[in-house]
């Protein structure tokens, strides 16, 4: 049959398009039947790695290599299909092997390297610019210290948590940033001399992260070395190197000896290599007591002294990595730590014989396997057991006698105290690099289990606070008044304690100003238990949307036991964007050679959960009402028949079981049962710029927000109006029958501000610095957050509109700079540290307990013309009304600001580097080069081969040349240079003799004690440190 027009046209149609596919098509599937292999070099940590050596080889044996570019990418193209060896070196890293890489055809084959660290040179690296790029990571804001610059922060291991701390911000909390040390927490900030590498406030917004983004501090310590490496370093300090405490009436005993080393090696070469560290530190330190006491004739008398406190801490870790093959690394490290100490506990108001003695040890085991299951896919599990035995010995058969912000004496009332706390963690992680998306998803899931003996407060505690009463003369008689009624006058709570022991013997003695405010004693079984788990999942998607913009997009989900928060989802999503860069600078998509980005803007947006910390709990457990007895006693019949003597000896002093038998009220504590994990939500926007010299300015603006903040509310105190101090039983209380019951519930809310910049300047020339300021307003209406359980209660549990101020733990600008500053003419390294902070928000109370709670939080009213004048207070704060009327407006919480804090900090060093590594020989320098010379400082070549910026490369300065074997450190550390006296918050009780002033002086870098406080003002260790 013959085919119709129109089928013939058809076939001659399909004819001409099957001709022009045979021309064009055919070929070029021929061409791209080669396909191309590229990837990225990182460390274990992801750090990139530039600079390194990929050589790849094909069944046949033809070679190829490449070199890792600034954004630490790789790339071979026109490769043939089929297997190769992909073979990844760098000083300083493990030599990387993988036999089974297959290329397809025409398709472009991802395969990333991660190399594990060997530290096998310790030679500081003068490397090109470290460029900004749209790395999560990679955040200009974030702080990382390695190699010389570590040696800005203190040695000792106390004062190195303080400055790390420190420098995480006061955004962190009121306790400092929290440290995770290879990835774990709850361990102890281990020695410096393991410690490679600090980085602090590194990718904010990770979905990983549990925790408020800023304030995260990472410690990562050293992994074995391929060659036999080892130190050893002593530290000496002394009062005669030191400069009086100015709270000391004389320049305390004082010495330090902190001694110690470390060796590393390798077990089985390439495969297997070790780390361990020992140190100890012995500490005859000293407390200063400045407390106000009355003497034989009642009048009152400064008592001001040091006493001795001696403490002792040990520290062993060793530390083993293996790689179990091509495509499996282990690490193992053991850490053991042990801490005494004498005649703790007598310090500030704190009279000698209050002193006990405590002692503890810690345990850590820690397991990490990394495994490169494909190409493309990275997983890494983690394991942690931490075993903390902790114990007190104290006398707890002596009371304890209270004179607030005055005085404390009698028994220390901690008891024989035993804690055991054993803690657990498992991680499990996963990187996925799918292309142009870098997916990272896993869980953590851990667990503490807490057995506490706490025989606290079985001699019980007598409470003086301040109040009103009749004005006595010189010869102790009330004087009238015009209309012949005794003048009321406001006393102190030493002057209540002083007219307790004139009078006590006497009829009328509350009339006239004295006895005791409350008695509280506890009683019954002194062991309580708790345990908890948590566990938090994850999944992220780091999408290179272009080449100069990255886009991530996070999902966290966070579960803990013992309350009933279930629905506890963070979403987080932030950008990077590089405005006229055309490279993000890692990860797959990142052309290999690109002009790379000046300026990168940052910005996100989170959600962050916070835990109820099992302490709670135990304090929960352990009063509920029947386990173990807390008796608060006001009833003036029981509180007088005890007697006081001007030698401090309490007689008549109740038991428990009598306080039982007479139904006295008790405080039972209890967790709300629709208790929400505290939330948070944060927003920040980052700017940030290369500048000319290798600098890197950064500019951050962010907003906290909390909701379902923990606080502590007596729900069962007296309601307002019915409480009378001289008949506290008539009160009328919710719950009927007498007793306080701490409410713990998550109603509190935060609100804080803030901006911060700096400049970075990594290692170049002898020169690297780093410098933050920052700026901002936080407002609260609890004290209780980021875990902390302090100063929890309202002034009025009925009434807390009026607590939302200002937040004590954060001021209104800081400011800190540090750095190494290399001298070669006079062959010395300088690092400096700069702390500047402004003064801190507190509390002002009256010091009285108006309402019957038995928390002494009441906080003043300004005063006003209507102000009686025994309820007045004239304070260089303000004039304040120790006794306003129910409604009327309060001061604010948090109203008064405390003095300034200013530390310069100094460390001065000088390198001796001398014999000749085995099998070296001098190497010929090129023109202008400067090696070392037996004898010389090592100056330049003291640090690691990583670069403060976060990457890796190979150090200019390596060769036989530049490496001795010896090394001989001298170096001075020195804190507070300028012997600034930066004073502690002031009292801020109202009803104290001593209001307003400041009775010791600050840690010393602002945030927590960071060492002894009585030690000096001004402090000097020195050191000497010997490696190989």
């Amino acid at each position: 049959m013959f085919l119709s027009l129109r089928a013939v046209l058809r076939v001659l149609r399909a004819i001409v398009v099957l001709s022009v596919l045979g021309i064009f098509v055919i070929p070029a599937m021929a061409q791209q039947r080669a396909g191309s292999l590229r990837g990225q070099v990182a460390d274990e940590l992801g750090a990139l790695v530039v600079g390194a050596t990929v050589t790849i080889t094909a069944a046949e044996g033809t070679q190829k290599s490449s070199v890792t570019a600034a954004d630490g990418t790789y790339s071979f193209a026109g490769l043939p299909p089929g297997k190769y060896s992909v073979k990844v070196s760098a000083p300083g890293f493990s030599l990387y092997e993988n036999a089974e890489v297959t290329v397809n055809p025409g398709a472009r084959t991802t395969h990333d390297v991660r190399l594990v660290v060997t530290l096998e040179k310790q030679v500081i690296t003068i490397t090109e610019e470290q460029n900004l790029n749209t790395d999560p990571a990679n955040n200009a804001d974030a702080l990382v210290l390695k190699g010389q610059d570590l040696d800005v922060l203190p040695d000792d291991p106390d004062a190195l948590a303080s400055a790390v701390q420190a420098m995480a911000g006061p955004s962190a909390g009121p306790n400092g940033g929290q440290i995770f040390v290879d990835g774990f927490t709850g361990g102890r900030m281990p020695p410096k001399e393991s410690i490679r590498e600090v980085r602090v406030n590194q990718n904010p917004f990770n979905a990983e992260n549990a925790g408020i983004g800023f304030g995260r501090v990472d410690i990562l310590t050293k992994p074995g070395m391929e060659k036999l490496r080892g130190s050893s370093f002593f530290n000496f300090g002394d009062e005669s190197l030191n400069s009086r405490n100015p709270f000391a009436p004389t320049r305390a005993p004082f010495q330090i000896r902190y001694y110690g080393g470390s060796l590393s090696g390798p077990v089985i070469a390439r495969r297997a290599s070790f780390f361990v560290d020992f140190s100890q530190r012995v500490t005859d330190d000293n407390a200063i007591i400045n407390a106000t006491v009355l003497n034989s004739a009642l009048e009152p008398t400064p008592f001001n002294m040091t006493r001795l406190v001696p403490n002792k801490n040990l520290s062993i870790s060793p530390r083993f990595d293996y790689q179990l093959g091509a495509n499996h690394t282990f690490v193992l490290r053991y850490s053991y730590n042990k801490s005494e100490a004498q005649n703790v506990g007598a310090s500030d108001f704190s009279l000698p014989e209050r002193a006990y003695d405590r002692s503890s040890t810690q345990q850590t085991l820690q397991l990490t396997e990394t495994a490169i299951i494909s190409p493309a896919m990275l997983n890494e599990t983690r394991f942690q057991y931490i075993r903390n035995r902790s114990r007190q010995d104290g006398n707890n058969t002596i009371p304890t006698v209270v004179v607030q912000d005055s005085f404390i004496s009698g028994g220390s009332q901690v008891g024989l105290a035993h804690n055991d706390d054993d803690r657990w963690e498992i991680q499990n992680y996963t990187t996925w690099t799918k292309g142009q998306h870098i997916l990272r998803f896993g869980g953590r899931v851990g667990g503490v289990s807490i057995t506490d003996f706490s025989p606290q407060n079985f001699g019980g505690t007598y409470t003086f606070s301040g109040g009103d009463a009749p004005l006595l003369d010189a010869n102790n008689n009330v004087v009238l008044g015009p209309g012949g009624q005794p003048v009321i006058v406001s006393i102190t709570s030493l002057e209540r304690y002083r007219r307790t022991l004139l009078f006590q013997n006497q009829p009328g003695m509350r009339q006239l100003g004295g006895g005791v405010t409350q008695l509280s004693l506890a009683g019954g079984n002194p062991e309580a238990k708790v345990t908890q788990i948590d566990m938090g999942a994850f999944i992220q998607d780091e999408w290179r949307v272009r080449p100069n913009f990255t886009l991530t997009l996070g999902l966290r989900y966070e579960r803990q036991t013992n309350i009933s928060s279930n629905l506890n989802f963070a979403p987080r999503v932030f950008f990077a964007w590089a405005p006229g860069g055309t490279s993000v600078g890692s990860g797959p998509g990142a052309p290999s050679s690109s002009s790379q980005p000046k300026m990168v803007i940052r910005g996100g947006f989170g959600y962050f959960y916070d835990r109820l910390g099992e302490r709670a709990t135990l304090l929960a457990n352990r009063f509920n009402g029947s386990n173990q007895l807390d008796f608060r006693v006001f009833n003036e019949n029981v509180l007088d028949i005890t007697k006081f003597s001007q030698d401090g000896t309490v007689t008549n002093v109740p038991s428990a079981e009598t306080l039982a038998a007479f139904a006295a009220p008790q405080i039972v504590r209890t967790i709300a049962d629709d208790f929400q994990a505290p939330t948070f939500t944060m927003a920040a926007i980052n700017f940030e710029r290369q500048l000319p010299s290798k600098f890197t300015f950064f500019a951050v603006a962010f907003n906290y927000r909390g909701k379902h903040l923990l606080r502590l509310r007596n729900i069962n105190a007296p309601l307002p109006g019915t409480y009378d101090p001289s008949n506290p039983s008539a009160a009328v209380r919710p719950y009927g029958k007498p007793g306080d019951i701490y409410y713990y519930e998550s109603s509190a809310s935060f609100n804080d501000y803030r901006f911060f910049g700096g400049l970075r300047r990594q290692m170049s020339k002898g020169f690297s610095v780093f410098a933050n300021y920052g700026f901002g307003r936080g407002k609260t209406d609890t004290e209780c957050i980021f875990g902390s359980i302090a100063s929890c209660f309202p002034a009025d549990s009925y009434d807390v509109s009026n607590e939302y101020s200002r937040v004590s733990f954060i001021p209104g600008g800081n400011f800190f700079i540090g750095g190494t500053m290399i001298l070669p003419k006079l062959k010395l390294n300088l690092n400096p540290f700069i702390i500047i902070s402004s003064g801190r928000p507190f509390n002002i109370v009256t010091g009285r307990d108006v309402n019957g709670d038995g928390i002494f939080t009441e906080r003043p009213a300004f005063a006003t013309a209507q102000t009686a004048l025994a309820d007045l207070k004239r304070t260089s704060y303000g004039n304040f009304d120790l006794n306003p009327a129910i409604g009327q407006d309060l001061i604010p919480r948090n109203y008064g600001v405390g003095p300034r804090f200013y530390s310069v900090n100094l460390s001065i060093s000088r390198s001796i580097t001398f014999g000749d590594m085995p099998g070296s020989s001098p190497a010929v320098q090129p023109a202008g080069a400067t090696g070392s010379k037996a004898g010389s400082t090592q100056g330049a070549q003291a640090a690691s081969t990583r670069t403060p910026g976060g990457s890796a490369t190979p150090s200019s300065n390596a060769g036989p040349s530049a490496e001795k074997r010896y090394n001989v450190t001298f170096s001075v550390n020195i804190q507070n240079v300028l012997n600034t006296t930066n004073l502690s918050q002031p009292i801020s009780n109202l009803s104290s003799p001593r209001f307003g002033e400041s009775t010791s002086t600050a840690g010393s870098f602002g945030f927590g004690p960071g060492g002894s406080a009585a030690a000096g003002n001004r402090r000097i260790q020195l050191q000497v440190r010997f490696s190989f």
